[in-house]
C-alpha cells in the first residue's frame, strides 16, 4: 500500500529556511510524479509544487515561485521541498501526495 511520511517542519522566523522530506514506500517511486500540498487553517488544501517521475520537470504555485525548490532522489524514494525566504503566509500543514494518497503532514509555522 502507498505510504508517505513527511518530516522537517517546525517554527521558523520570517526570512528563514526549512527543508521538508517525504519518504515513500509501497509503489514504484520512479514511475510517478509527486506533489507537495499545503493546507492553512480555514483554507482548502492547495498544491505547492510538483515534480515529474524522473525529476526533469517541475512546476510551482505562483505564491512560492523563486523561493521553494522541489527535488527527488529516486534511489531513496524520497522527495524534498527546500523552502527559503519563508513568509508568515507560508504557515500551513505540508503534505506530499501521489496516487490519491497523502501522508499525515508536517507543520510549518513562520512567525517572529
Amino acid at each position: 500500500q502507498v505510504q508517505l511520511v513527511e518530516s522537517g517542519g517546525g517554527l521558523v522566523q520570517p526570512g528563514g529556511s526549512l527543508r521538508l522530506s517525504c519518504v515513500t514506500s509501497g509503489f514504484t517511486f520512479s514511475d510517478y510524479a509527486i506533489t507537495w500540498y499545503r493546507q492553512a487553517p480555514g483554507k482548502e488544501r492547495e498544491p505547492v509544487a510538483v515534480i515529474s517521475s524522473r525529476g526533469s520537470a517541475t512546476n510551482y504555485a505562483d505564491s512560492v515561485k523563486g523561493r521553494f525548490t522541489i527535488s527527488r532522489d529516486n534511489a531513496k524514494a524520497t522527495v524534498y521541498l527546500q523552502m527559503n525566504s519563508l513568509k508568515p503566509e507560508d504557515t500551513a500543514v505540508y503534505y506530499c501526495g501521489t496516487l490519491g494518497s497523502w501522508g499525515r503532514g508536517t507543520q510549518v509555522t513562520v512567525s517572529s
